[in-house]
């Protein structure tokens, strides 16, 4: 059961989005049958799931008009991030975050914004998404090109202890060593990401991770928010939790 900002959104994308088609779209011939290709030039027609995932994390060179294909396929794939049925989700680097979507026409850029924004509620108000937590924030940050909302709704949401848990344990090992724990970020913008999002860890995350009984996570977020040589020569890692 979405929420109804989720069904709002939803249905925006399908009124803002219906009838797209990519009218001179032939793909790549070695990887897509004509009879494949043949859906995003034609308007109106549902195109097979698997197809759609395909299409949705296939690189833009495999395309005449990537952006026209996003355009095509958004409303299928808007309801598929939704309900959980886009296999690939945080296993690819997705469609939407490799084309300049906030160029489009204003109704159809709010209209992609407002979706990420009401997926990653859904999400946190969910206790067992479809998808795993983490994998969704970095769906949705990617697209947006922003941490800070999708941060600021985990810190502010109430009853998202649980997902934080999970955040934290998927990103830790990563940012740990100063590394990015994101695999579909461009690596120029990588050390001003893992640095906003240590930081962010290491000033909202330990008093909501105690909550969880979470003691030994609490303090590694911690740790984040010291240099390099400081963190690694804290007491915490010659004690017995953390050696086990």
């Amino acid at each position: 059961m979405t929420s109804k900002a989720l069904d709002v959104a939803l249905a925006d994308i399908d009124t803002v989005f219906s009838g797209f088609a990519s009218p001179t779209e032939t793909g790549c011939k070695r990887c897509y049958l004509p009879e494949e290709t043949a859906f995003l030039r034609t308007p109106y027609t549902r195109v097979p799931d698997d197809l759609v995932r395909r299409f949705v994390f296939e690189g833009p060179d495999h395309f005449v008009d990537h952006a026209a294909v996003m355009r095509r396929l958004l409303p299928q794939t808007a309801h598929a991030m939704a309900d959980g049925s886009m296999d690939g989700i945080g296993w690819g680097e997705h469609g939407l975050s490799r084309v300049d979507w906030r160029a489009w026409p204003p109704e159809q850029a709010a209209a992609v914004e407002t979706f990420l924004h009401a997926w990653w509620g859904d999400t946190l108000t969910t206790p067992e998404p479809p998808y795993r937590v983490h994998e969704v924030f970095e769906t949705c940050a990617t697209i947006l090109g922003d941490l800070t909302p999708f941060l600021d709704r985990l810190r502010t949401q109430p009853g998202t202890e649980a997902h934080l848990v999970t955040c934290a344990r998927a990103w830790m090992f990563d940012l740990i060593t100063d590394d990015s724990p994101f695999h579909w970020w461009y690596p120029r913008d990588e050390p001003s990401l893992v640095a906003e999002l240590q930081s962010w860890l290491a000033a909202h995350a330990p008093t909501g991770l105690r909550a969880r009984n979470e003691p030994e996570l609490a303090l590694r977020a911690e740790l984040l928010g010291l240099p390099y040589d400081e963190r690694w020569d804290h007491p915490n890692w010659t004690s017995a939790s953390a050696t086990n």
